[in-house]
């Protein structure tokens, strides 16, 4: 007997300590949904229930579909995944042009260019002003960068003086600035916008009809998720509700499409059936296949591949997956193709552990206990002398506030002045008890085994040395 009765007080109690007004949990065999679970409101104060046509944003589920799109230009000999970025994008400048030539379409695709974390996208963001008094996410910043076509995120990468951390390909660190950019090559080989392109030849050809980029596109219709928002500037936790989701034109290839449950299973399909959909070829074979390849480690547990994370050992099977999380969305998208399995999770404030809901569904789904994890480590000790190596500030362009302590010969984990449980479980990596998720987090260490970054989050973050610089990163005029 299946287990959505333990899984069904764990997500009451999530949504409850996370404070998420709404959020839907679906499962599906070869497509058809076999378990639907909707918890809390599209919108609370008018207490408005959620089903599985309610629209939620979704992104950077995004990414999949903008790989794509890129999987179709390839198959048509527009896009050549190993030719330079700059034979599409020729205005895109990084401060060495010989690293830059070595910079192709795949390594934008997968992580591994070797641009560091930047705060584009924090510049890039858009939205109408809230009318309440409440602070929105960078509405009070009036003098900051505008970053609202291609060609101006290209110019700041430019004007930041961006060194890369590593030579293309060796090593990965998620890069919203490398997919924002997709949407350029994208544009530049169909000959149409990217948002035109990605609506015209995947959402409609799969039947995904309540899946769009902008608000506008929806008219009318009201079943969609009000958007709320966290203020973290007042003493406890409030929550409210804003006018609408936010938006960047210039990188909406990297997270901005909405979408549905419904929608999301099909669109898995896409995947399960190598590349089919309702009946439509959508993609080849050899197409989903480099998709879903693991190119790349992306921590202890997890490989990248193009759009898509790759668990090779997901009990027994392979787990592909996406998560993504931007103000007023959390969500999680995962497939095990070898048994037809989809699932999609969606909710409508950003902080809610999606990844997690997802493993408990999952658990409940083969009857697992609703607990399990699929990797166990024993502890593993560090010596003295590699724990203290480890100590100091760490921090890049977009994250920053993350250090490591040493108290009584142990190691202290700190984020954003909090302190999080961590376990050793090998030569410099440790998992982290972060908001009910263990976070593989691995010490970056140079040829002499000296630490000089952090992969936290999927971002490749520089150590702070001694004189307040940043090891191995651009020291432009953004990076504070």
């Amino acid at each position: 007997m299946k287990k959505f009765n333990e899984f069904e007080e764990r997500i009451e109690h999530l949504l409850d300590t996370y404070e998420v007004p709404g959020c839907i949990v679906a499962i599906a065999e070869y497509g058809n949904i076999v378990y639907e679970k909707s918890v809390g409101f599209k919108n609370k104060e008018k207490a408005l229930p959620i089903d599985r046509d309610t629209v939620f944003g979704l992104a950077s589920l995004t990414k999949s579909f903008t790989c794509t799109a890129v999987m179709q230009l390839v198959e048509e000999e527009k896009i050549n995944l190993h030719a330079p970025i700059t034979d599409y994008l020729p205005n895109f400048k990084i401060e060495n042009k010989n690293d830059l030539e070595k910079i192709t379409v795949h390594h934008f695709m997968n992580h591994s260019s070797g641009i560091p974390p930047l705060p584009s996208l924090d510049y890039a963001m858009r939205r109408k002003r809230n009318d309440e008094f409440l602070v929105d996410y960078l509405e009070s910043n009036a003098d900051e960068i505008t970053i609202d076509t291609f060609e101006s995120l290209m110019n700041y990468i430019s004007d930041a003086n961006v060194q890369l951390f590593a030579q293309p390909g060796k090593l990965f660190s998620y890069s919203n600035d490398a997919y924002g950019l997709l949407g350029a090559v994208i544009e530049q080989a169909s000959g149409i916008p990217y948002e035109q392109y990605v609506v015209e030849n995947i959402i409609h050809p799969c039947g995904m009809k309540r899946t769009y980029f902008t608000r506008e596109e929806y008219g009318n219709d009201e079943n969609i998720t009000t958007c709320y928002e966290l203020n973290e500037l007042t003493e406890g936790n409030v929550v409210y509700e804003v006018q609408d989701w936010w938006d960047a034109p210039a990188m909406r290839a990297t997270g901005f499409l909405k979408s549905t449950a419904r929608d999301m299973i099909t669109y898995s399909q896409l995947f399960i059936n190598k590349g089919i959909v309702n009946g439509k070829r959508i993609l080849t074979e050899k197409s989903v296949q480099q998709m879903v390849y693991p190119y790349l480690k992306m921590d202890p547990e997890r490989f990248y591949g193009y759009g898509l994370t790759i668990t090779p050992n997901y009990f027994g099977d392979t787990l592909i997956e996406h998560g993504g999380s931007l103000q007023s969305i959390s969500s999680k998208f995962g497939m095990i193709l070898e048994k037809g399995i989809s699932v999609i999770v969606l909710a409508n404030l950003s902080g809610f552990p999606a990844s997690r809901t997802m493993e408990l569904a999952l658990n409940a789904y083969f009857n697992r206990d609703i607990d399990a994890h699929h990797f166990a480590y024993e502890a593993y000790s560090v010596d003295d002398e590699t724990l203290a190596s480890y100590k100091g500030t760490y921090r890049s362009g977009e994250l920053e506030d993350i250090t490591i302590e040493l108290n009584n010969g142990e190691a202290e984990f700190y984020y954003k002045g909090k302190k999080y449980p961590i376990k050793w479980i090998r030569k410099h990596v440790f998992l982290a008890e972060m908001d009910d998720t263990l976070e593989p987090i691995e010490i970056v260490v140079d040829k002499n085994g000296t630490p000089t970054a952090m992969s936290i989050f999927h971002r490749i973050v520089p150590k702070l040395t001694d004189a307040g610089n940043l090891k191995g990163v651009y020291h432009g005029k953004f990076n504070d």
